[in-house]
């Protein structure tokens, strides 16, 4: 009985087909399971098949609309870096270009490589306008942004009645283009039949000449102060209107005056677009060119061909055919220009202005 328990080892053929057997199994086991799956599976009625079905086209066709919309992008952008390219990049590098050339009447043109930068460095002219307009704008810039600010708090407040009307009115003569302005003011100015004149005359100021050479340049300054001013006014009013009200109403609880409700409270928040139309006057001090020009017909004798930077550049090339050499100033003008705006940039980043 008990011999009889003992199992009987199994010859080799029978291990090898017990093992075939099993790796046929092996193989078989994911068909079958995949097909047990998909028998308990819920049968799919024909409108939820068609929605599968429809559901990878419209896939398709979103990933292509996305594709063509950024496409339609470019052809947005395209134009604008076109005129970028030919109005700003060209003339850049083609003033460059020609700064490094030297053209007489005898002898051609002829590449002189830094000279023409050296003569803009020792040029006494050049500098002398570069300084002038510094001091143009340490005074005009504070002044229209203390009286901008004004007029934008008094709006902002609903002080004066009809805001909506002397909004537009602060506003015109921005909309004014320059050259007229100028001309308009040269008449109002004018030594002898000019109504400022008169009026000086009537103030006990006999003999007053605006356009002479000790009054031109607050002359300059009070006009682009005229015609600036409302343009700033707008931004700053703007920015003052997205104070939140909570502040104002919070100080107004608090019984504060209102005088350090807009010191305290108003100016610090909006003390990002103050620095921002700082800057940009800057920019347009720097370039001052439009005023001078044109009320040097009038006054020629207060204002020279170097009264600013950017007239220097403009009667070195056009009065003394020297392209090259204004060519070269235009660059240096340039650099100057672009170290300012860098450093303004880097000094908001700092301060937290610039994320």
């Amino acid at each position: 009985m008990a011999g009889s328990m003992v199992r009987r080892p199994r010859p080799p053929s029978e291990w090898y087909d017990y093992l075939h057997e099993e790796r046929s199994q092996a193989h078989e086991a994911p068909t079958t399971v995949v097909t047990d799956i998909e028998a308990r599976a819920p049968q799919r009625s024909p409108a939820a098949s068609l929605l599968v079905q429809s559901a990878e086209p419209r896939r398709r066709g979103h990933s292509a609309w996305i594709h063509r919309r950024d496409r339609r992008g470019v052809v947005f952008v395209v134009p604008f870096i076109l005129a970028f390219l030919l109005f700003s990049i060209a003339p850049l590098g083609y003033a460059i270009y020609t700064s490094l050339y030297t053209s007489k009447l005898i002898g051609g043109t002829s590449y002189s490589g830094l000279a023409n930068y050296t003569s803009t460095f020792d040029t006494g002219e050049f500098w002398s306008g570069l300084l002038r307009v510094v001091i143009f704008g340490a005074i005009q810039i504070p002044v229209m942004l203390v009286i901008a600010f004004f007029f934008a708090t008094m709006f902002d407040l609903g002080v004066a009645k009809a805001g909506g009307f002397f909004r537009v009115i602060f506003f015109i003569p921005f909309a004014v283009p320059a050259v007229v302005a100028s001309v308009m003011w040269s008449f109002l100015l004018e030594p002898q039949f000019g109504p400022f004149t008169h009026l000086a005359n009537v103030l006990g100021f006999p003999n007053t000449n605006f356009l002479g050479p000790n009054l031109i340049f607050p002359v300059l300054i009070v006009i682009v102060i005229w015609e600036w001013t409302g343009y700033n006014m707008v931004i700053l009013y703007t920015a003052l209107k997205s104070v939140p009200r909570e502040l104002i109403e919070a100080a107004v609880l608090d019984r504060t005056p209102m005088w350090k409700i807009v010191l305290k409270v108003k100016l610090p928040m909006v003390r990002p677009a103050i620095v921002l139309l700082a800057f940009l006057n800057v920019i347009g001090a720097l370039q001052l060119f439009t005023e001078p020009i044109i009320l040097q017909y009038y006054a020629p004798e207060s204002i020279s061909n170097y009264y600013t930077p950017v007239l220097y550049l403009y009667n070195t090339a056009i009065g003394g055919q020297q392209y090259n050499l204004a060519a070269a100033g235009a660059v240096l003008f340039g650099i100057i220009i672009v170290v300012i705006s860098v450093g303004s940039l880097i000094v908001r980043r700092r301060r937290g202005e610039l994320r």
